[in-house]
């Protein structure tokens, strides 16, 4: 396990467990540092509980002592343990300071880092980015909100190897020195206001990507939208723009016929198998982060050319009789339904409905253009079928669960037509996770083979 070289905390409060916790208690047991570890839902017959204190970790399950922070020097919490805390609160009001795990890999990380992040599209632009570095005979791993833990990467890692983290808010909320070698800033959306309360910020957790870069590192962003074009004019990295609305002198777009690098004509877009227009944002965005580290054309061509689409993300499940399925059960917000459905132009059948957070769903009335019919399901299904009269929308089911609403929609289908699943809402009202949500809908898929 690899070493810290320049890390100054001794005595550490690892706060909640999970795959970050557990990865983030081991490293610092393996650098000789003093860890006791908190975690309110853990037990102590826990696996994870016996063997941390088998490395020598005093760990505390079932409540938060505010005694725990006496003589701690550092707290590395867990991104989804949001900052009303009583620990963090009390930890952030006596000067100790909050990490997220990110912070520990950066500091035992030799090689460059391709950091991703953005409101929507952070997975499938990290999946490209990666296949496309290794078709062009690249070393590289993936981790992050993707994959493995981010330090549980690093150990393995040599300084020849790039590694490509997905990011979300709540991790980068939580940095002190990390900074990606290469950041790729997508685009922002209003987004997890719950967590972090205010769109500002929610902003700043997201700009923190690039406020630590210098001048020897590249910001890839998004020239299209105006509150990252307008914030990144205080990096001190080099600015490399996508855009699919105009030509870039030292970045990545597109016109009607073709993808260009700069000057550098990549690929033909009618060869592109990946559909919906967010994903040609997606797409620049990977290009210009795989060419500013070594990717070649060609291995660019073989992914763009085979690559259909991360699982659960607009991910195309099967053609049945002529029907075609796709599962976006990733789309836990409008934003992410908007952009599923402006991806189709053929007649579609839609199941949508989640978790109820009070909102209304009108923002998605301009896209249900195409829209023959929806399935409802959730604790969103009467609001639905509100839009859906507003709409005008003639078919609307209400189903108990995803399955019986992947049933319906088929059972209501005609050939050509696409069903999609793209919910709009988080899953947690029915689901532990929106992948146990989007396999259910896989596996119904499956069963009307």
């Amino acid at each position: 396990m690899k070493k810290f070289t320049n890390f100054p905390y001794t005595n550490i409060l690892v706060l909640g467990l999970a795959k970050s916790g557990t990865a983030a208690a081991e490293t610092l047991l393996a650098n000789d540092k003093k860890v006791i570890v908190n975690d309110m839902k853990a037990t102590e017959n826990d696996e994870t509980v016996v063997n941390l204190k088998k490395m020598g970790a005093d760990v505390i399950v079932g409540s938060h002592p505010i005694s725990i922070l006496n003589g701690i020097e550092l707290l590395v919490k867990n991104p989804g343990i949001p900052y009303e805390n009583p620990i963090v609160v009390e930890a952030v009001n006596i000067g100790i300071p909050v990490i997220t795990e990110i912070e520990l890999a950066y500091h035992l990380t030799d090689g460059p880092i391709i950091g991703v992040t953005g409101s929507n599209g952070k997975t499938t632009t990290t999946t490209l980015v990666t296949e496309m570095l290794k078709e062009s005979k690249q070393q590289v791993k993936v981790a992050g909100n993707i994959g493995i833990v981010a330090t549980e990467a690093v150990h393995s890692m040599s300084e020849k190897e790039t590694l490509v983290l997905e990011l979300s808010s709540f991790q980068l909320q939580g940095i002190e020195k990390f900074k990606p070698t290469t950041a790729i800033l997508l685009n922002i959306f209003e987004a997890h206001l719950d967590y972090h309360k205010t769109l500002d910020n929610y902003k700043r957790a997201k700009f923190n990507i690039f406020k630590n870069q210098t001048e020897a590192d590249y910001l890839v962003y998004n020239a299209d939208d105006k509150s990252i074009a307008d914030e990144v004019r205080k990096a001190k990295s080099n600015l490399v723009p996508f855009t699919v609305k105009s030509k870039v002198k030292t970045g990545a777009w597109a016109d009607s016929e073709y993808i260009y690098f700069a000057d550098d004509k990549v690929i033909s877009r009618q060869n592109i198998v990946l559909v919906g227009e967010h994903n040609l944002e997606n797409i620049l965005a990977a290009i210009a982060a795989a060419k500013l580290n070594g990717a070649t054309n060609d291995g660019i061509r073989t992914v763009l050319t085979t690559f259909t689409g991360v699982k659960h993300r607009l991910q195309f499940v099967g053609n049945i009789n002529g029907r075609l399925f796709y599962n976006d059960s990733k789309a836990t917000n409008m934003l992410a339904t908007q952009k599923a459905l402006r991806a189709f132009t053929q007649p579609t059948i839609l199941l949508a409905g989640g978790l109820d957070r009070g909102n209304e769903f009108t923002d998605l009335l301009p896209f249900l253009g195409n829209v023959k019919a929806m399935v409802v399901f959730g604790e969103t299904s009467e609001k639905l079928k509100q839009l859906s009269l507003e709409a005008g929308i003639k078919t609307i089911l209400q189903s108990e669960d995803v399955a019986k609403a992947t049933e319906h929609a088929y059972s209501i289908s005609e050939e050509n037509d696409v069903i999609l699943l793209s919910p709009a809402c988080a899953s947690w009202d029915q689901y532990r996770t929106f992948e146990e949500r989007g396999d259910m809908f896989v596996q119904a898929v499956h069963k009307l083979k």
